[in-house]
C-alpha cells in the first residue's frame, strides 16, 4: 500500500530545491539530487521523476511553490489510479 504522505515528503524534498515559481518541469531538473532518474518509492509505488513528468498531463505551469506543485502530482497520479 501506497504511503501518500511518505512520497508527498520524498517529492517536496526532492522539488524544494528548485527557483520557485516554476514555468516547466525542466526548471526542477536541476534541484532533484540524481536529476531525472531521481525515484519516489512507497509500498508498491516507484517511479522516477522522468515518468512523474509523463504523468503530468502537461500540469498547470506556473506554479509558485512546492506544495502546490506536489498536490497537483499527487492528484493525477491519484485520477490515474497509480497511488
Amino acid at each position: 500500500m501506497v504511503d501518500k504522505a511518505e512520497l508527498r515528503e520524498q517529492m517536496e524534498e526532492a522539488f524544494g530545491e528548485a527557483d520557485y515559481p516554476i514555468s516547466s518541469p525542466m526548471d526542477l531538473v536541476p534541484a532533484l539530487p540524481n536529476g531525472p532518474g531521481t525515484k519516489f518509492e512507497s509500498g508498491d509505488f516507484s517511479m522516477t521523476a522522468m515518468e512523474l513528468n509523463t504523468k503530468l498531463g502537461g500540469g498547470d505551469f506556473p506554479y509558485e511553490s512546492v506544495e502546490a506543485f506536489v498536490d497537483d502530482v499527487l492528484a493525477n497520479l491519484e485520477e490515474q489510479g497509480e497511488i
